[in-house]
């Protein structure tokens, strides 16, 4: 739709000329005399002008100036609409400057002060003749019309014309290359759908990223345009702004769900995970190192800040192209939401995925209920952990079949039930397990071995470790904090409250103080720094399994003690990302630690290996077949009569090796000489060796504590 050309009426000032001031304040005895014109007037064109010649339709956005209506001097010609006889519109008395077209009726609103007017074709001479005006119908001389200033022709794709521009003035880009403009602005406004788009579809997790989960309708974008096209202008910025900002906060949280579930196997927790983030920040400053830790966070958060301005000024400009197009933004909106009703009706699916999707609404509303449940959770394990069946027993009545064992209750880092049934890594794992068990029977040993499933998966090791130890199902941070705030009885606690053992950790991993000790019950802790280690780090892994077993020894395990030990030993060399791998050395060489140096420097680089599935897997394989080596070499050379070795996996490896769909098992053995100690597990069905079958019982991790102590003489008191 095109309309005229016109000219703004300039404001009754004292510098305001004679000529152009109202009629009743001119000087009656005083003649109008033409004068000449000092500046060209500034006119609004929304489409192509008669004068200017002819003009590209706009688009969307583009602005520009231009000058003048291309009347010839000494007369305003008439501006008329594509649609509208060429006629000339009928001159019309006004309070305007001489000489200047003053705005037509389609141009000034309803109820203007000023009454449009416009000049008749091709007058010589200034007008002179009076006419009645609209409002009074009376007769006032016509002053005579300046000379109008010739036209510059109007840029394409302009909304807005000044007159007469200054010399040297920048034009803009836009006025020099309009198709290159339009072209920008429509790439612009196609980017920030495809955006959008994208936002209100995404899945969230690696496995939803199919074609066809991007060729849907989102209910969300059709309400959300309904929205956006009846609001006034300052509402709907502030609303498209706000949408966009909800709309990236949604993104990055998808992210994070696709993160914790390749990493942990589930969403991610919106109440309980900000404080793994330290611990991330932690494993790739030992992995990558610090430069490339800080490189990576400040990556992150330039990332987060860039995708919720943009994804804010998306939804803006989507909003302001609907406001300046309502009739078709409302068409198709309404087209759109007919279609999206009539496919949610009768189930319409493309690839098997329904064209009407509402997946934000949905994840808004799951987010809702697990913060809502999270919350209720708290409450209510609080409650949960404070009965224990074991709690009030008397000490002489607990453990009383293992009086005079040195126990050890040791855990391998990611050690899953994928490592010994998986194609690729089961190979490897389950000959080490074979020749470990021949070697356990040619010293006198015998084992039995079943399968746990455990609170965690890839990772949060300490969930695995306390659900193990306390008989409760501890799978989030907070029931974590809760448990190891109280006095519930741990497995090690109940051998430190029964008198008859010394209770002692082995902590390689730990690099800080660690207060859960005394929840553990642990009398004393060697951690990272007291094991006296004097080697490279390998990776995560503070040092590797084979120096901590032998430093246990060295330190503890081997000189004399009043009473037996309960030893609770961390392994961590089979720690992601499992490059570099320690090597076996003979037992004499192990020293100080020293001795790795070269070991770690000719190691595998860990960026190699954590980005590729296959290779994560063959050197997760190697990292148990070093753990579970390490182990048992330590138990044949310093085990005895008395000792009882408990070891079990934490969790199952992540995703990029146990795959998508894995369990959360994680095997587990008792390894004795003393066969009354297997006898007294003959009917829990598990498999002899450390090699438990398939079909071996599966348990919850958390109820091992309560089998465990009750196998061995516990007797129960709540």
């Amino acid at each position: 739709m095109s309309f005229n050309t016109s000219s703004r009426q300039q404001p009754d000032t004292d510098e305001t000329p004679d000529e152009a001031r109202p009629r009743e304040a001119r000087t009656p005895d005083a003649p109008a005399e033409p004068e000449t014109p000092k500046t060209a007037a500034r006119a609004t064109t929304t489409g192509p002008a008669e004068a200017a010649g002819p003009s590209e339709t706009d688009a969307p956005g583009d602005s520009s100036t231009a000058t003048g209506s291309g009347a010839r001097p000494g007369a305003a010609g008439p501006t008329e609409s594509p649609e509208e006889s060429p006629e000339p519109a009928k001159a019309t008395a006004t309070t305007g400057s001489p000489g200047v077209a003053a705005p037509t009726e389609a141009d000034e609103p309803t109820g203007s002060p000023e009454v449009a007017e416009t000049a008749a074709p091709d007058s010589p001479e200034p007008a002179a003749a009076a006419e009645p005006t609209e409002s009074t119908g009376s007769v006032e001389p016509v002053a005579p019309a300046e000379p109008a200033v010739p036209a510059e022709p109007a840029v394409p794709g302009d909304e807005v014309a000044t007159a007469a521009p200054v010399k040297g003035r920048w034009r803009g880009w836009r006025a020099k290359y309009p198709v290159a403009a339009r072209a920008l602005t429509w790439t612009t406004t196609g980017l920030a759908a495809v955006l959008v788009l994208f936002a209100l579809l995404m899945p969230n997790s690696s496995a939803g990223f199919r074609p066809g989960e991007f060729v849907r309708i989102p209910v969300e974008a059709v309400f959300g345009a309904a929205v956006l096209i009846v609001l006034p202008r300052r509402p709907r910025v502030v609303v498209a702004a706000a949408g966009g900002l909800l709309l990236g906060v949604l993104t990055i949280l998808n992210l994070l769900d696709i993160g914790f579930n390749e990493y942990l196997g589930r969403g991610f927790n919106l109440v309980l995970d900000w404080s793994l983030f330290s611990d991330a920040r932690a494993y790739l400053q030992d992995t990558l190192g610090k430069q490339a830790t800080l490189g990576i966070v400040v990556a992150l958060v330039l990332f987060v800040i860039v995708l919720l301005a943009v994804m804010s000024l998306a939804v803006v400009r989507l909003a302001a192209l609907m406001s300046r197009h309502t009739t078709t933004a409302t068409r198709s909106t309404l087209v759109l939401g007919t279609v999206w009703i009539a496919c949610a009706a009768l189930g319409v699916q493309v690839t098997g995925v329904p064209v009407a999707s509402d997946r934000t609404a949905k994840s808004v509303e799951d987010r809702t209920k697990r913060v809502q449940a999270t919350l209720r959770d708290e409450a209510a394990f609080a409650k949960f952990a404070k009965k224990d069946a074991f709690g009030n027993t008397p000490p002489d009545q607990l453990l009383t079949d293992l009086r005079g064992k040195d126990m050890m209750i040791t855990f391998i880092e990611s050690y899953g039930r994928s490592a010994i049934e998986d194609p690729v890594m089961a190979p490897g794992v389950d000959a080490t397990l074979t020749a470990e068990n021949q070697k356990l029977v040619k010293a006198g040993f015998a084992a039995k071995s079943g399968w746990l499933t455990s609170a965690t998966y890839g990772g949060s090791s300490w969930l695995g470790h306390s659900t193990f130890l306390s008989g409760l199902w501890i799978s989030n941070q907070q029931r974590y904090r809760t448990v190891t705030a109280g006095d519930h009885l741990t497995l090690t606690k109940a051998f430190k409250k029964s008198g008859g053992w010394d209770t002692v950790g082995v902590m390689p991993g730990v690099q800080k103080a660690w207060p859960e000790s005394k929840f553990y019950g642990l009398d004393k802790v060697y951690d990272s720094h007291k094991l006296e280690y004097k080697g490279p780090k390998f990776s995560w892994s503070t040092m590797p399994d084979q120096y901590a077993l032998t430093a246990f020894e060295r330190l503890v395990h081997g000189k004399k003690h009043d009473k037996p030990l309960m030893s609770e030993i961390i392994l961590t060399s089979s720690h992601q990302p499992w490059a570099p791998i320690p090597k076996l050395v003979p037992q004499d060489q192990v020293g100080d630690g020293s001795v790795y140096d070269a070991i770690e420097k000719a190691g595998k680089n860990p960026a190699d290996i954590i980005t590729d599935s296959t290779k994560s897997k063959q050197e997760y394989g190697k990292s148990i077949q070093y753990s579970v080596s390490s182990l048992i070499n330590y138990l044949v050379q310093y085990g005895d009569k008395n000792t009882v070795l408990i070891f079990l996996g934490d969790h199952q490896p992540i995703a990029r090796v146990s795959g998508n769909h894995a369990s959360r098992d994680v095997p587990v053995s008792i390894v004795a000489k003393d066969p009354k100690v297997l006898d007294k597990i003959a009917d829990w069905g598990w498999t002899d060796g450390l090699q438990p079958e398939h079909n071996a019982p599966v348990w919850k991790m958390s109820s091992f504590r309560d089998r465990f102590m009750t196998a061995y003489g516990s007797t129960p008191s709540p």
